[in-house]
């Protein structure tokens, strides 16, 4: 009797899943997965629809997305794909990604407001992003950077783009011009510092393993960011940055707390 009372209720569970209705909270249904209201206005959020759009067109054509991506992935899933190690590894590094990027953002929101003095030191310790914001316009050379020795000490003491050019065409380094705009608040505070003490005009070289970038800045194109204009930037840079100092201690007293242990020859060099 146990037997048959046990198969009848597998057989309800199953028979339940298979009626799922588009009612409630359930917006939608697509081969037995349910799309919420919570999902879709999740969505919608993202989304970030200008003011003005049609709302229940835009909710629409959401869905529909996100009915399409649903079905994608179930084939996806026929074809075993969720199985594979490549999928499974990838899953487990965005899992991490997206639980560490929910942690940043409750830390952050749990951090203290910072003072009106506080904001004003920070926005005079980054002058590129605030009172002396400006966006340069660059001419460029891309070369394959010279390993060091004379060659590149050369490079380093040209003062203008195409002294530096000779320099490389003198010893038989292919270069490639470019022209580029950028953001002086992009500028990491301690390249700006050097830039700032250079001729009009003087390269400078920003290099990555073995290519390298050379610049001169041809014009500039002030735009300060200053008073109250500043100052929602400037709190939400600070804030970013207390919630990096909380995660880099955090990690610090995991690691002295955690077990780790090492295959051989995998463990990090000895201090």
């Amino acid at each position: 009797m146990r037997s048959i009372f046990v198969a009848l209720v597998a057989v309800a569970a199953i028979s339940s899943g298979c009626t799922k209705k588009a009612e409630g909270q359930t917006v939608a249904v697509v081969n037995g997965d349910e799309i919420t209201t919570a999902e879709l206005n999740a969505e919608l959020a993202a989304a970030k629809l200008p003011v003005g759009v049609d709302g229940a067109r835009a909710r629409s054509q959401i869905l529909q997305s996100i009915i399409d991506r649903d079905l994608l992935a179930q084939d996806a899933r026929k074809s075993g794909i969720d199985k594979s190690p490549e999928f499974l590894q990838r899953q487990r590094q965005m899992t991490q990604n997206l639980l560490i990027g929910m942690l940043a953002d409750r830390e952050g929101g749990s951090a203290q407001l910072p003072s009106d003095s506080e904001v004003a030191q920070f926005e005079a310790a980054h002058p590129q992003a605030f009172a002396q914001h400006e966006l340069w316009n660059l001419d460029q050379l891309r070369f394959a950077m010279p390993p060091p020795g004379p060659i590149r000490d050369e490079l380093n003491k040209t003062k203008t783009l195409p002294e530096l050019a000779k320099v490389l065409s003198d010893n038989h380094i292919a270069a490639t011009p470019a022209k580029r705009q950028i953001d002086s608040s992009a500028v990491p505070d301690d390249m700006y510092a050097k830039i700032t003490k250079l001729a009009p005009g003087e390269p400078f070289i920003i290099a990555s393993g073995s290519q390298a970038v050379a610049s001169a800045i041809t014009s500039r194109d002030p735009q300060p960011l200053i008073g109250d204009d500043a100052k929602p930037q400037a709190v939400a840079a600070m804030r970013k940055q207390q919630t990096q100092n909380l995660l880099q201690n955090r990690l610090k007293e995991l690691r002295s707390s955690a077990k780790i242990d090492y295959k051989a020859g995998f463990a990090p060099p000895a201090k």
